[in-house]
């Protein structure tokens, strides 16, 4: 009888998430909703010494923000928990004492000046078949001095005991089967007593298996690690039940090589984690993509397409789209460059998406940013100016820039403008515009547009020099949408009064 699928993303909470772990739940979401499965989110926290204060409510937070919902979780609940494994320590206890009791793994003494010591006499010293002996651990010392020292107090830990020369053949349904022979494996460490906690290998395995999850979709830098863990369910007798993998390429950097860092996003410009984070040791603040305005819909459809295509040219594709049209045939085996100028290029496409009456909402902050009351003006009107500008914009902070015309009058009059379009005539001309103007019927763009750009014509002037000096006195500068748009969203008396302002105010060099 076949599973139903159940996938885990099991972050440390040793700092803010990165976004190459965002794109991993992403995917791991995906598959699991494609196969009406469950989306697992495990605290995988048995590193005592890296745990950082709010790392766990930043990762809940984050995945909340994008949309990825989990089903299973410590916020959650559900019939599999603690899902955090720090609260877990009485499994993981039981599941070494049956290791220890069927042979397959052993305590060990080696204190740190010791295995150094090794090192040191050894080249490429590794803890397995060929060096166990010679260490200080319950194969190479009595029964009775193993029970004296444990009495003790002394420290130890529990090794996993693989045997050499054999083939482990690891089934991922990305790369195909990955063959690694056994004896270029060391005796990882499952167990430490200073602690009583299990390591990542024995706690991911032990909890997998309890959880039921089906599929383990992770980074491919897990992928050395893979062989243990089969030998690890084998050695548990849970072969049959051994979860499919599936190791993701990496996110790499926009130029060079290697895999993408904090240090690339600071030095080029783009943040790596999808939150802002306050380091509350460091108290250093690193920037995160819902701060710099980028919509959560944006940031999951561009890293979705970090390492998988649709198997078409689309792009633009919503949660569900994704969900429906996500496989692993279409994810790459190499490593993905991490383009962020395309991350803006969505952000943009989803604000020119977004309904006006939505834009305006999120624009009214920036409004109040800048000590403009939107309040003080109606939502149509607010609407209609983002409406009007949005298709310049990547983010809600630009449409201040864009349109801070529609709220305030020019304080500043763009010099370059000035010296090319403003001469000494041009005063004169702007006052019989203003007459113009002032003796239209309808104000409205259609109406008005006609009306003056005939009285250019007429007279004889030049249609350039007129139109950018009009806008000139009206935005402070050569640029915006179409002119009597403007005008006619600010009114009649609001226009005139700026040329006005204009006449005065601009005295070209």
């Amino acid at each position: 009888m076949q599973r139903k699928v159940r996938v885990r993303f099991a972050p440390s909470p040793t700092g803010p998430l990165h976004i190459g772990g965002v794109r991993t739940a992403l995917y791991n979401y995906l598959f699991a909703r494609q196969n009406g499965g469950d989306m697992i989110l495990r605290i995988e926290d048995t590193d005592s010494q890296r745990f950082v204060p709010g790392a766990e409510d930043y990762i809940n937070e984050a995945l909340a923000w994008l949309g990825i919902t989990i089903d299973e979780g410590v916020r959650e609940g559900g019939k599999y928990g603690p899902y955090k494994q720090s609260e877990r320590r009485d499994i993981y206890r039981e599941h070494v004492a049956k290791l220890l009791d069927a042979g397959r793994a052993y305590i060990a003494f080696d204190t740190p000046a010791e295995l150094e010591a090794a090192r040191a006499a050894t080249p490429n010293f590794q803890y397995d078949a060929s060096t166990r002996m010679s260490m200080r651990n319950s194969l190479s010392i009595p029964a009775d001095e193993v029970k004296r020292l444990i009495d003790a107090g002394e420290k130890y830990v529990v090794r996993f005991k693989i045997e050499p020369g054999r083939e482990v053949k690891v089934n991922d349904l990305l790369r195909g089967t990955v063959t690694i022979n056994s004896s270029i494996l060391d005796d990882k460490v499952l167990y430490k007593s200073a602690d009583d906690l299990p390591t990542y290998h024995l706690a991911n395995i032990v909890d997998d298996h309890l959880m039921e999850v089906t599929h383990v979709i992770r980074g491919e830098e897990w992928l050395p690690s893979a062989p243990l863990h089969v030998l690890l369910y084998e050695a548990f007798g849970w072969a049959d039940t051994m979860p499919a993998f599936v190791h993701l390429p990496l996110l790499l950097k926009p130029d060079g090589k290697g895999k993408l860092s904090k240090r690339d996003g600071d030095r080029l410009g783009f943040p790596v984690f999808p939150l802002e984070w306050h380091d509350p040791k460091s108290g250093e603040i690193s920037s995160g993509y819902r701060e710099r305005g980028y919509l959560p819909q944006a940031v999951v459809n561009f890293l979705a397409l970090l390492g998988w295509n649709p198997g078409d040219d689309t792009e633009i594709m919503s949660m569900e789209e994704l969900i429906e049209k996500f496989s692993f045939d279409h994810c790459s085996r190499s490593g993905a460059k991490f383009d962020f100028e395309k991350g803006k290029w969505f952000n943009h496409k989803y604000l020119q998406e977004m309904p006006d009456a939505e834009l305006a909402e999120l624009f009214k902050p920036v409004l109040r940013a800048h000590g403009v009351d939107p309040n003080a003006y109606d939502d149509s009107y607010i609407q209609r100016v983002v409406s009007l500008v949005k298709g310049r914009i990547n983010f809600v902070s630009d449409l201040w820039e864009q349109s801070r015309y529609f709220f305030v009058e020019p304080d500043s009059y763009d010099p370059k403008a000035v010296k090319k379009r403003w001469s000494e005539d041009t005063p004169r001309i702007m006052e019989e515009l203003i007459g113009v103007l002032e003796g239209l019927d309808d104000f409205s763009s259609a109406a008005a547009e006609p009306v003056v750009l005939g009285w250019i014509t007429d007279n004889g002037y030049h249609m350039g020099n007129v139109m950018n000096a009009f806008r000139l006195t009206v935005v402070g500068e050569c640029k915006g949408p179409h002119m009597f748009d403007i005008t006619e969203l600010l009114g009649v008396e609001e226009t005139v009064r700026r040329i006005r302002l204009g006449i005065d105010r601009i005295h070209p060099e």
